[in-house]
């Protein structure tokens, strides 16, 4: 009989949620276990638009506290990640054919002012007759606006949770799903099965918390055998990526003839992502891919803005993504909110609590907020902390990403400006880990394509539990994208035959 661990929280997803909730806990001083059944941020996380904001679109659905939290989380995140958070500025095109500009002024002014912003500049109103963000612009758009929100590498902020987490003490287990949770003498008997190798180990906890992202509900009926008057409702939304076809760093915000927004923005220097639809889905989450259909509505979307029309043939690559929303009734899916609701199943002393919804954006404070729903019954457990706190590699001086870079710029003066600007923007301050004790490329070990060195693939194994050329490639790094599909096939071979598991 395997040995029974036991710890005080169990909690199940490991999505943007689940390691948020796991770092919180664990820096409070529980014992915790966060398990995943796939790997870190390979669903929802790992597949959205990529931002940090308020949602100036939720206003139009009088979700005023939603965005007031967004806003000032945008802030409290680019304070503690710097590196793989950062401003951007965002150029409106107003069509009078849609929202009148006197209602987006008025949205604008709301956003500016809502959230107590400090660090990021507010908006203006642009003539795109002559400023150069209109260049691109087609000639019939005279009128435009700017305005801030940031941008994030939403694997690496899941992943980076995750590292905290295990650094004051969590054990993450990836590729381990949970097949059982059962109520036991005031507490949890919880099944891990690892997807490896079909083991499982038996854990006891005295409180689980369900962030399983679309599978929530499948946690709380088929594994807990529990029940929840709250339900999760699966919208889908698709990106593309396509080669960056204007000048400069600033990003597009263009309003459909459905009124929906999309966003095109600067993507991994030289490209261009753009999203996002929203489509209700009933098929397993897992299954999720952007179909033709979505590819032509944001292609079109596009291209009733610019002078540069996309064409299939620009699309290098498009995902799609399962949003796991809390269900308030709403018909139109657009409308459906992206706040954050709990649900705590105090069932025979063992609770359960259940996530359903939530947003990258507000995910520290929803984590902050589920550790205080259990508080209760952990009379030891400290206080909020997360608030104040950097995120591995944002240890940073005053968050001043531009001067960090220039100071390692100066301390590796052999290194490519691309590749030390990939290590900073994916590790920062934790760069030194990998590069060691390197003066030259060739100290970096075996160079695979684009910026994918043999030292930062050691470093992903050894740290951050990639165990597949798919984790390097598309969630611990975006190389996937640079490197040529023989590139691709070599590393492949060479990772398998390294990191091989035994039988």
């Amino acid at each position: 009989m395997n040995d029974i661990t036991e710890v005080d929280l169990v909690v199940i997803g490991g999505g943007i949620n689940g390691a948020g909730i796991a770092r919180d806990a664990a820096g409070r001083g529980l014992s915790v276990i966060l398990c995943e059944k796939g790997d870190l941020a390979e669903g929802t996380s790992s597949r959205s638009g990529k931002l940090v904001h308020g949602g100036l679109r939720y206003l139009e659905y009088y979700e005023f506290r939603l965005v007031r939290e967004a806003l000032i989380e945008r802030e409290v995140l680019l304070n503690s990640a710097s590196h793989i958070i950062w401003p951007m500025r965002f150029v409106l095109p107003h069509s009078p054919d849609d929202r009148p500009a006197w209602l987006v002024r008025l949205g604008l002014f709301l956003y500016d002012h809502l959230g107590g912003r400090k660090r990021l500049p507010g908006t203006r109103q642009l003539d795109l007759r002559r400023a150069p963000e209109g260049a691109p612009i087609l000639d019939q758009y005279t009128k435009g606006f700017e305005y801030s929100d940031c941008w994030v590498d939403d694997a690496r902020l899941v992943v980076l949770n995750a590292v905290d987490a295990a650094e004051r003490g969590a054990t993450v287990l990836t590729r381990t799903a949970c097949t059982s949770a059962r109520r036991e003498n005031g507490g949890w008997r919880v099944d891990l099965r690892d997807m490896r190798d079909g083991s499982v180990r038996t854990v006891r906890a005295k409180v689980v918390v369900n962030a399983a992202g679309p599978w929530v509900n499948d946690i709380v009926n088929r594994v807990a055998g529990s029940n929840s008057r709250r339900n999760v409702r699966l919208v889908k939304g698709s990106h593309i990526i396509v080669p960056k076809f204007w000048e400069g760093q600033q990003a597009y915000l263009v309003q459909n003839h459905d009124k929906r927004v999309i966003f095109i923005n600067p993507y991994e220097g030289d490209k261009a992502l753009i999203g996002t639809t929203d489509i209700p889905y009933e098929g397993m989450p897992e299954d999720v891919t952007a179909d033709e259909a979505e590819i032509a509505y944001l292609m079109a979307a596009v291209n009733r803005y610019f002078k540069e029309k996309l064409r299939r043939s620009d699309v290098i690559e498009s995902f799609s993504g399962v949003r796991p929303l809390f269900d308030d009734g709403q018909g139109n899916p657009s409308a459906v909110t992206r706040d954050y609701v709990f649900d705590l199943d105090e069932t025979g002393g063992a609770p359960l609590l259940n996530v359903f919804g939530g947003k990258i954006t507000t995910f520290r404070k929803l984590s902050e907020h589920a550790l205080q729903k259990i508080a209760g019954f952990f009379p030891q457990m400290k206080g909020d902390w997360t608030r104040g706190a950097t995120l591995p590699g944002g240890e940073i001086p005053d968050a001043d990403y531009v001067r960090f870079a220039e100071e390692m710029r100066v301390r590796y003066p052999w290194m490519p400006r691309a590749l030390l600007s990939h290590y900073g923007r994916l590790y920062g301050a934790r760069l030194t880990r990998i590069v060691g004790d390197a003066t030259a490329l060739e100290g970096l070990g075996r160079h695979f394509g684009g910026n994918l060195y043999e030292a930062e693939v050691r470093y992903l194994v050894e740290h951050e539990w990639a165990e597949t050329a798919e984790d390097v490639f598309w969630r611990r790094t975006k190389e996937g994208l640079r490197m040529t599909a023989a590139e691709k096939a070599a590393f492949s071979a060479w990772f398998d035959d390294s990191f091989a598991r035994a039988a």
